[in-house]
């Protein structure tokens, strides 16, 4: 058996634990054995070898070995700001986001905005980030920021960080553009409707980069992804 399961509380000394939901599926749907072995992971960059010892109904434990540690990655993180779209394609967006390595997504809350940022989406968007970790391999969470609005969001914005906005009309991407010095990469996308004058207008003062993803018009979660693709790494 080879599958990764993700833990909130750390080892203690060479026992683990799991339950609920992780719990749940390593005992019903994997009916997992005394013996076999998975990886367990803490969203931090850490991943253990481990063994099951004991199954119960609702939990798990397991004996672990040491720890594997990702290296401190050299790539200037990616946060995308984004005014999220609806239904499925929110949850795909967030699995592809996770799988190509953006550190963190921030919903944005915008004039034609059609997708709420309540608390219940983050959570949910939260469970996505760790199930899509599970499938790629990845040991640390892509961090689901608390929604917020365009200025809010500006003038939060960290100093040393290079903020771009994905909008028609702008430079064409140029990675090398992107400053060596900076410390962080801030990408906005606007709903379907794109940002109002008033929010173009908001992002100018700020000194935001407006930047082309070609000739067409992308869907939101198709515009985040192609940030991701070019940003990360």
């Amino acid at each position: 058996m080879s599958e990764r399961f993700f833990i909130t509380t750390q080892p203690a000394g060479d026992r683990a634990v799991l339950e609920g939901d992780e719990a749940r599926h390593l005992t019903r749907v994997l009916r997992a054995k005394v013996g076999d072995t998975v990886s367990l992971f803490d969203g931090r960059g850490r991943e253990w070898p481990a063994r099951v010892a004991s199954l119960g109904r609702d939990r798990v434990e397991l004996d672990t070995t040491e720890p594997t540690v990702d290296p401190v990655p050299v790539a200037i993180p990616l946060t995308l700001a984004v005014a999220l779209p609806k239904g499925d394609r929110q949850k795909w967006m967030v699995e592809k986001l996770t799988e190509l390595g953006a550190a963190r997504l921030v919903p944005l809350e915008t004039t034609r905005g059609v997708a709420e940022a309540t608390a219940s989406a983050q959570a949910r968007l939260e469970r996505v980030v760790i199930e899509a970790c599970k499938q790629c391999g990845r040991n640390t969470l892509m961090e689901i920021a608390a929604g917020r609005p365009l200025e809010r969001l500006l003038a939060e914005v960290p100093a040393g960080a290079c903020v771009v906005i994905a909008h028609p009309g702008g430079r064409s991407l140029d990675v090398a553009a992107i400053p060596t010095t900076a410390t962080e990469i801030i990408a906005l996308v606007g709903p379907e409707g794109g940002f109002t004058d008033e929010e173009l207008g908001t992002a100018d003062r700020a000194g935001v980069i407006r930047i082309s993803l070609g000739p067409h018009i992308l869907r939101v979660e198709t515009a985040a992804i192609a940030l991701a693709a070019r940003l990360v790494g």
